[in-house]
């Protein structure tokens, strides 16, 4: 049967294939030590809640993408890229989410029973969000799976 536990399984397994991810996490995001260097980039689930639709269940789920932005203590000459590599963790990680969209509307995940809700999503990019300096994106969208459940289970 489809259900929270499959849909939590199949994104982390889905988010452990990507290059741009080392660690994946799921539940209270402040649970997490975010001053550890190693866990990055890091990608973490949160499902918000579920929706009943006779014949199929609509899940919303939030990602979010992230990774540590490195900062050069060489002189700033360029006052658009700054000293940083901001720009290159965002890219990277709106790369990780539109990899998992595209997973839900057309690959492996669509394959498995998992699909994204009106082939749409809101993709909020973010800097500073937390203690030490880190970028990224929070991908937000539906994910649409049968109802499997009979009438009659445990009759």
């Amino acid at each position: 049967m489809t259900g929270f536990y499959q849909i939590l399984d199949s994104i982390k397994n889905q988010l452990n294939k990507d290059a741009f991810v080392n660690t994946v996490t799921y539940g209270n995001l402040f649970d997490i030590d975010l001053n550890k260097q190693t866990i990055f980039p890091l990608s973490h689930i949160m499902i918000g809640s579920a929706n009943y639709n006779s014949n199929v269940y609509i899940y919303n789920v939030s990602v979010i993408c992230m990774d540590v932005v490195d900062e050069s203590k060489d002189e700033v000459t360029d006052i658009f890229t700054g000293n940083d590599n901001e720009q290159d963790v965002l890219h990277t990680q709106e790369i990780v989410a539109r990899r998992l969209l595209e997973m839900l509307s057309r690959g492996d995940l669509f394959d498995d029973g998992f699909q994204l809700a009106n082939n749409t999503a809101n993709i909020e990019y973010f800097t500073d969000r937390f203690e030490n300096k880190i970028a990224g994106v929070t991908v937000t969208f539906d994910v649409i799976t049968k109802n499997e459940m009979s009438i009659c289970d445990g009759c």
